[in-house]
Formats: structure tokens, sequence, C-alpha cells
């Protein structure tokens, strides 16, 4: 936004100075600062002395009435213009569970600081379903519903009557939902994403940003996505997210059927190997695709349960990639991480669990048992490690942060009335093209967070250029232009103007 555009505002006064959107404090231009002396003026001179202040105004009607008539009605009345809707009902706060907390506000938040989108045109909202939490329910101060949460099917009416009304009201909004429960988060994404465009970080996020260290990790051993063999340690929601996000991208880059794609993974949970054997009870919900037969393992040894386990697993399938989603500290040991580095050469290990001492290795480790070859990302920071020949290696952190702003802002931008799988792909892509370990093996998987705005102004891009199917400098162009910037704009007042 050009530090020449004069905004036309229906504020004056106070009103302007206690709006988030409009003060400058001190950047206000001296004619500025002339009107806004005459209307605080006239204000403080009402809040001391009735009389006077009244007798003034009566005494220049015509004069003084403009200065201090505000209209703030409009604030209510007139239509507002929303790009982006962030809602949760927030059973799923990471540390906190089932609280009444601004997760919302603070999700808007970074989607204005890493992607621009404009906070007058985010919305936050928290659905309200009620709280498990025993000791809200006592609190006799609790502001929230103090009611049990409530579950189907009057949960999911409650939330269909707020995504209706959103796409009444507000059809060309773009629908964020964070920390949903497990049980909800992929059925309601599932429900409606082909209704409005929805994005799910706690859905899509993670696999996203793990797929795109997984990309820049191949860009390295100049590999392809459909010939990777993927063990996924730890198949609860993370894991299956993660596991779901790399199969989609092996059908949508690789060309492949998706039941091909299925083949190329290995998941484990608490009953081992996920495999037909374990019998339906045993296998979680969206686990099928991914179920092995037994005929492939009849000659595997089993432990006295009749478990076959992470090493196991790994002396069969030599695979080229490793994710853990276990929060089992230490259960990638030095054992199994020297059998993934005698199966390939570049083994890519991603110990994905939060936080960092729940890591199933440390980066430093894995880089001592595979002699430095292993390309490593974590999901919470890790310090840098030292390479054989003590070089540092800085180590990729997965951290949504690096593409969901970019996936939201690019949907707007490009005014898409739905969030598809092609677009997330699309923008994953971009992320990992600017990968530090493109240009130097031993450096990080991923950009650091620093580079957030700059790598999610490239995801959005890549969003709207799938989005529109053009690909071409235009589309970069709107998406700077739709950009907000905290830069402060001159004004002019305009009764029918911005509030």
């Amino acid at each position: 936004m050009s530090s020449k555009y004069v905004a036309q505002i229906a504020l004056r006064g106070e009103a302007i100075l206690t709006s988030p959107r409009w003060n400058k404090g001190s950047a206000f231009s001296a004619s500025e600062r002339k009107a806004l002396r005459k209307n605080t003026f006239l204000q403080s001179l009402k809040d001391q002395n009735w009389v006077l202040y009244y007798s003034l105004l009566s005494g220049h009607l015509e004069e003084l009435t403009p200065i201090t008539y505000t209209p703030t009605e409009t604030l209510w009345t007139k239509g507002r213009e929303i790009d982006l809707v962030v809602c949760s009902d927030a059973e799923q706060i990471q540390g906190i569970g089932d609280h009444r907390v601004g997760i919302s506000t603070a999700k808007a938040a970074i989607y204005t600081l890493l992607a621009g989108v404009d906070p007058s045109k985010s919305l936050s909202v928290t659905l309200d379903v009620g709280t498990d939490n025993d000791k809200l329910l006592n609190d006799s101060l609790y502001v929230g519903w103090p009611h049990k949460r409530i579950r189907s099917p009057d949960y999911d009416s409650f939330v269909d009557r707020f995504v209706q009304l959103v796409r009444e009201h507000l059809p060309n909004s773009r629908l964020y939902f964070e920390d949903f429960g497990v049980n909800n988060a992929k059925r309601l994404l599932d429900l409606y994403k082909d209704k409005h465009a929805l994005f799910n970080d706690d859905v899509q996020g993670t696999g996203a940003v793990t797929l795109a260290a997984i990309l820049s990790a191949l860009g390295v051993t100049k590999s392809k996505l459909y010939e990777q063999r993927i063990v996924i340690f730890g198949a609860g929601t993370a894991g299956l997210r993660i596991a779901r996000q790399v199969r989609d991208a092996m059908v949508s880059l690789d060309k492949i059927p998706a039941s091909d794609a299925n083949k190329r993974f290995y998941l484990l949970d608490r009953s081992g190997l996920i495999k037909a054997s374990l019998g339906r009870e045993n296998i979680r919900e969206g686990l099928q695709d991914f179920v092995r037969p037994d005929d492939e393992w009849k000659d595997t040894q089993a432990d006295e349960e009749g478990k076959i386990g992470l090493l196991e697993t790994v002396k069969k399938v030599k695979p080229t990639v490793l994710i853990g989603c276990s929060t089992q500290t230490g259960a990638s040991n030095e054992e199994v991480v020297k059998e993934i580095a005698r199966g390939t050469e570049c083994p890519i290990i991603l110990p994905l669990s939060n936080p960092s001492r729940l890591h199933e290795c440390t980066p430093q480790d894995v880089k001592d048992w595979t002699d430095g070859k292993a390309l490593i990302a974590t999901g919470s920071p890790s310090p840098p490690c030292r390479m054989p020949g003590g070089k540092e290696y800085r180590v990729a952190e997965c951290n949504n942060t690096l593409v969901y702003p970019g996936l939201g802002f690019g949907a707007v931008a490009a005014k898409s009335n739905l969030l598809t799988d092609a677009m997330v792909i699309s923008g994953t892509q971009r992320l990992a093209g600017p990968s530090p370990a493109l240009n130097d093996p031993d450096d990080s998987l991923l950009p650091g967070f620093c580079n957030s705005p700059q790598v999610n102004f490239e995801v959005a891009v890549a969003v709207a250029e799938q989005a529109v199917e053009d690909g071409t400098a235009e589309v970069r162009d709107k998406v700077k232009d739709k950009q907000w910037k905290p830069m402060y704009n001159s004004y002019m007042y305009d009764p029918d103007g911005l509030c």
C-alpha cells in the first residue's frame, strides 16, 4: 500500500484516537492535528462544563456541529468487508485444552504479521460449546457457558449453523478452523471444504510443512517422492495427517494411483506395525488405507505380544524416510538409526514430536550415528549440531507458521471460493523452493522463522497462481497489492467513508 494513499474515513476526533485501525499517535500531520485538536478540545470542554459546552455550540451550530458530530453508529450499521474468519471451539489448544482463550485472535494476528492479511478484514470467532474442565465449571466467575461440552448431533447442528451464516453473510471470506478436537477437525474439514474456502492448520498445516521438508531433502538426494519408503512411528492424529498429505502429493506430483502411493508407507502405533491381522478393533479409523498385508511379514520376528516393532520394520523395509510422531523419547535409538543408514545413502530423519524433550532422537545423535549423512528436521527448535568434520549443521524446524498464513492469504488474494488440495500442494512446493540445503547440503532443509514473511508471500503467490491457473507476474503483483502493511496514510473526512 503506497504511503501516498489517502484514506476516506467517517470518523473524527476522539473516535480516531481510540481506533486501533486509524490512530497514528505522534505521526499525525499538522493539518490532521488541527482538526483533531478542535474535536478533542470540545470533548474536553463537554467533560468539564456542560453549560459552557452547549452554550458555545448553540451559538455556532453551523461551524461546530460537524466537528463534534461523529457518526459512530456507522461502526455497527455499515457493512464490513471480511476476507478471513478465524474460528475455534478451543477443545484442542496445546497444553491447555478445552479452555476459553483467545486462540482465534492470536491466529488472526499471525495471518497479519506473516502474510499481510488486513486486520480490519479479519474476524476472530470462538464457538462456546461448553467445557469439560471441572475447575471452570465450578468457578463462579467463569464467563463461558457453564455446561458440559456438547457432542453430536447438537454439536454438528451448532457448527453447521455458524458455517451457513458465514456462507450467507460473508460468502467471499475464507474460513480458518483452529484447535478443533481430534474427533471433529478432519471430519468438519471433509464436510465443508467443497462448499467454502476452508483450511484447518491442525489437519493440513502439519502435513504441508513436513511435506515441504521432505521435498527439500529430495532436492538434495535427487530422487522422486514416489520412490521413497516412508516409515511413520506414531500413527496417531499427527502421523496420519502427514501420511495423507505426503500420499496425496505423490498422486498429484508423480501421477501414480492412490492405491500405489499407499504402499510406500509403513505406519506404527502402540500395536506395532499396522497390519491386517490386528483386526478392525485395533486399527484406528482413517488408517485403513495404510494397513499392510500379513503375507509381507510372515518371516519377520514379532515380540512376545505378536507386535512388529520399529527396529524389525526398519530392517525389512530399509526406509529412506523415518518420521517420528510418537512422543516416545529415544525410540529411534542408535541401532534403529544405524540400520536405516545401512539401507540408504542419505537417510531423511524427522523427529517431529513436541516439545524437544520428546524427540525420538536428537539431531546430534543422528549426525553421529550416520557419519553426518542424514538430512534432519525437527518439530520444535533445536540447536545446531556438529558434523564429523566439525562443521556446524543448522537443523530445520517444521514450523506450521512457514506455510499456513500464506495458504490462507493466497486464497484471499485470488478471491478463490475453495482452497483445494492442489492449491495446498502448490504452496508447499513453493516453501520447499528456497531451501538453504539446495545450495549447501549441510544447511537447513527449510528457511528459518525469521524469513516467514517473505516465505509466506511466495506461498501465497503459488496458491493464487494455482487458483486462477495463471502463473504470470500479474498474480504476484495482485498478491503484493493485497498485502496490508503497518504504515500510516493520510486521511480525508468522508461521512460515507471507512470506519
